[in-house]
């Protein structure tokens, strides 16, 4: 029969829908085989020789004569770090300039690879940038929020090739990202303890949801997965702020997030994704009731009408069964 599983954090509910339930490898069965890229492509401007296509660089990991990263405004930017933040009435309504910053992070010199195909030292260079870019955008006057995502994919909505991921920060915090600080406040409030660290350790202590561990990092497929194959990436150290893990695990979190991209990307055909690096607001760096995490969403199913009206999400395949199709792949 189907079953109704609420999500601790957001209080919100999933559906598992064992009538519709499907076979992990089932979603193999859908993918269409993607055309190779080549390893450079002359109409790319992230790729080496058409730098100039882009606006000036703000910072690169140099080597092998060239660069190995590159962080650049993004050209077609939604919001801009030259405009002053300045919330005003409209009416009955609240509108205020729109001053942020976003940024570009290309991830490797090489048109053809992505996080899940590239070596462990080229996705330990990413994700040192994705620190430093984080602590760079944080200290921006009236900054109060920071997000780094990556979509890989048509379905996920980018709409160059080249592997890159984004930083936009933003001086407000959106309500999707404050209710669940609200929650975790209250449930530090009732047990002090962090509700976060609270979900890993059942995570751990059942262990069918397990998709990797190691000594710094754990990655699962949630309870109340709203998607197939969803996976969580945490540190086991507690730590609100992304920007507060320390240099010597960097590695780890690479090697962690390599291997979780590289089972999806093995296990499932190279399906398009989203990921999301969710970090305490900026100020709340040292919080007792929150803990950064990445989440990985590959796109699979299509949200429809009823998705869209309740926010109850019907997930068509058990995390389990996600979790130990992805254990089982070879990487």
């Amino acid at each position: 029969m189907p079953e109704f599983r609420q999500n601790l954090l957001s209080n919100e509910w999933v559906i598992i829908s064992t009538e519709r339930a499907r076979r992990p490898e089932d979603f193999l069965e859908d993918k269409k085989e993607k055309p190779p890229r080549p390893r450079l492509s002359p109409k790319c401007p992230f790729c080496p020789g058409h730098e100039a296509q882009t606006p000036p660089e703000l910072c690169t990991v140099p080597g092998n004569g060239g660069w190995r990263v590159r962080v650049v405004p993004n050209k077609f930017a939604a919001l801009q770090p030259d405009l002053a933040f300045q919330p005003e009435p409209d009416g009955r309504f609240l509108k205020a300039t729109g001053y942020g910053i976003a940024e570009v992070i290309v991830e490797n010199p090489r048109h053809d690879l992505s996080l899940a195909t590239m070596d462990v030292a080229a996705v330990r260079d990413v994700v040192a940038v994705y620190k430093l870019r984080y602590l760079s955008a944080a200290a921006g006057d009236k900054i109060s929020f920071v997000n780094i995502f990556r979509n890989h994919g048509v379905r996920a909505g980018t709409s160059l090739e080249h592997p890159h991921s984004q930083l936009i920060a933003t001086p407000i915090v959106p309500p999707h990202v404050r209710y669940p600080i609200e929650r975790a406040v209250r449930y530090y409030d009732t047990y002090s303890r962090c509700i976060y660290c609270d979900m890993l350790a059942e995570e751990k202590r059942k262990g069918e949801r397990v998709v990797a561990e190691t000594e710094t990092f754990v990655a699962y497929a949630p309870f109340a997965s709203r998607t197939p194959f969803e996976v969580r990436i945490m540190p086991k150290r507690h730590q609100a702020s992304f920007g507060e893990i320390d240099d010597a695990e960097l590695p780890g979190f690479a090697g962690i997030l390599k291997d979780s991209l590289a089972r999806i990307h093995t296990g499932l055909g190279d399906p398009d994704y989203n990921f999301i690096v969710r970090s305490a607001p900026v100020g709340d760096e040292k919080a007792k009731y929150f803990h950064w995490y990445l989440v990985i969403i590959p796109k699979l199913t299509t949200p429809a009408g009823f998705e869209i009206g309740t926010g109850i999400y019907i997930n068509v395949t058990y995390p389990e069964r996600c979790a130990e199709f992805l254990r089982n792949v070879k990487v």
